[in-house]
């Protein structure tokens, strides 16, 4: 297998060890017909989208962590000396360094999420003793640290991992035992004493109030309201795999040794819909981006040889299957920002987004 293909691989894998839960087989259900089908700059002509060479102009490849609108992402790069690496926003042509490490220390920076004119994410570094939060303003200015008490934090590769609300940035971190206390951490968005919320069980952050209990340590899969403090169950009825978030489920639906479909389903089991066939695979982590497109990957006869697949999303709200790209190799999505890569044959990229927002 490529390294490209492996990208598509990875992802399939993380999908299934995230918030994963175990559900019933619907295979005596009969399929629904399948949508119609158009490609994307026809069916959205007026949603925005661009297209940006991976390469910067002092040689390095750029790779996106997240795009604050079609033109504008915040990723990292090598220096061109390779010794180490920074943090970049990115608007068209102009490029701004945020923070730079040296590769020695193996810096990792994610979980990314923006908020008006601020930009948050997670920085770690061989040396540090714990995870940090950064934040930089998008408008300039130097990136300041916001906080190191993060406690023992749980990343899980999606859009929640960071989330802003009511002037806060919070995050998920498991004390001790995971399996039956997860902090809530939050800290104001300028910075500020961190403040500490404990929730009996594991879970996850979702679409804020929300949290989620895959149900994987508890038996019991749910949504808890945090504004509410009152949990939800979510519909177990066997043996199909589902991920869930507060509006929507993408259910695999299982065959004996093979996946049947993919459809989507209600937490409380209404409103399922076939959206996939077997050879289809999730292409993101998150599922129903602004709760309206679940976005799949198509493998073809070369996938496996060129790590490209066909990038497809479903448009939950006209029931329509949109062609997004014939090639893609990986998908990723932040925050109603859809962006994929493709190659040509001499390994030159190029990174392409889509702004789901502006879909009518």
């Amino acid at each position: 297998m490529t390294a490209l293909s492996r990208r598509w691989a990875a992802t399939a894998v993380a999908l299934a060890a995230g918030a994963a839960l175990i559900f019933g087989s619907h295979r005596d259900e009969p399929a629904p017909a399948p949508p119609t089908r158009a490609d994307a700059r026809t069916a959205w002509p007026d949603a925005r989208r661009s297209d940006l060479p991976a390469a910067l102009p002092d040689g390095p490849q750029f790779t996106p962590a997240i795009f604050l609108d079609a033109t504008t992402a915040v990723g990292t790069a090598p220096t061109p000396a390779g010794s180490e690496s920074r943090l970049l926003l990115r608007s068209g042509a102009q490029v701004r360094e945020l923070r730079r490490l040296h590769v020695d220390r193996n810096p990792q920076f994610e979980a990314f999420t923006a908020s008006g004119d601020q930009i948050f994410w997670a920085e770690s570094a061989e040396g540090s003793p714990s995870v940090r939060l950064w934040t930089a303003a998008r408008s300039g200015g130097a990136a300041r640290l916001l906080t190191a008490d993060t406690g023992r934090a749980v990343f899980f590769g999606n859009q929640y991992d960071l989330v802003v609300a009511d002037g806060r940035l919070h995050w998920a971190a498991a004390p001790g035992d995971v399996a039956k206390t997860t902090e809530i951490r939050s800290v104001p968005v300028g910075g500020g004493p961190v403040t500490v919320r404990t929730e009996q069980g594991q879970w996850s952050l979702s679409a804020w109030p929300w949290l989620v209990d895959d149900g994987s340590t508890s038996g019991e899969p749910r949504l808890r309201n945090l504004a509410t403090a009152k949990d939800t169950p979510i519909a177990d009825s066997g043996l199909d795999v589902l991920t869930c978030g507060p509006v929507w489920c993408r259910a695999m639906v299982m065959g004996e040794e093979t996946l049947n479909r993919i459809d989507l389903v209600r937490p409380d089991g209404s409103g399922r819909r076939k959206i996939g066939g077997g050879a289809a695979q999730s292409a993101i982590t998150d599922v129903a981006v602004l709760d309206r497109f679940e976005i799949l990957a198509q493998p073809g006869p070369d996938t496996d040889l060129t790590g490209a697949a066909a990038l497809i999303a479903y448009d939950i709200a006209t029931g329509r299957t949109v062609d997004l790209a014939p090639d893609a190799d990986g998908a990723f999505s932040r925050g109603g920002m859809l962006w994929w890569s493709t190659a040509t044959a001499d390994e030159e990229i190029t990174w392409h987004t889509l702004d789901l927002r502006t879909v009518p």
